[in-house]
């Protein structure tokens, strides 16, 4: 069956609303086929510049927005014994590279999560996949001086 595409906001940082997205997308379309986490935020800096809140905001991105979503989804697509999850990651999650100790951590983080997800989700014939794609351009986000917002890149 085709549906009408559906546009539905959803700040990966913000965990506590991601359940409700989920369940939402569940509502209006019964079930998920593919799911494809790609939401990041990077950050460059020095490991002693970068706030440790700032660290936070970054694994929540990278790591905990993707799992959260991931396992309010995960029910459906177990009870219907089929789906396919990707995770679009980064060459960061396998290798550290200078300035970017956040950034790796997260994505090293994901790619331990869904490699774990991956195995135990073969019994219920769900596909796990991780691509881990080389430097992209992405769109950097332009704030104050003196606001540590101004570094990160989304």
């Amino acid at each position: 069956q085709t549906y009408a595409p559906k546009l539905i906001l959803l700040d990966i940082t913000d965990i506590s609303c991601i359940r409700d997205v989920a369940k939402e997308i569940l509502n209006c379309y019964g079930c998920v086929d593919v799911l494809i986490n790609n939401a990041s935020m990077k950050v460059k800096g020095a490991v002693q510049s970068i706030s440790l809140e700032l660290d936070k905001k970054i694994m929540d991105a990278n790591y905990f927005g993707p799992i959260t979503l991931t396992k309010a989804i995960l029910p459906n697509m177990i009870s219907r014994r089929t789906g396919q999850i990707v995770l679009i990651n980064s060459i960061q999650g396998k290798i550290g590279i200078p300035f970017r100790a956040a950034y790796a951590a997260s994505k090293h983080a994901a790619v331990g999560f869904f490699d774990c997800l991956r195995a135990e989700m073969e019994e219920f014939d769900i596909s796990v996949s991780t691509v881990n794609p080389t430097f992209i351009c992405s769109y950097h986000r332009q704030a104050a001086p003196g606001n540590w917002e101004a570094s990160i890149w989304k």
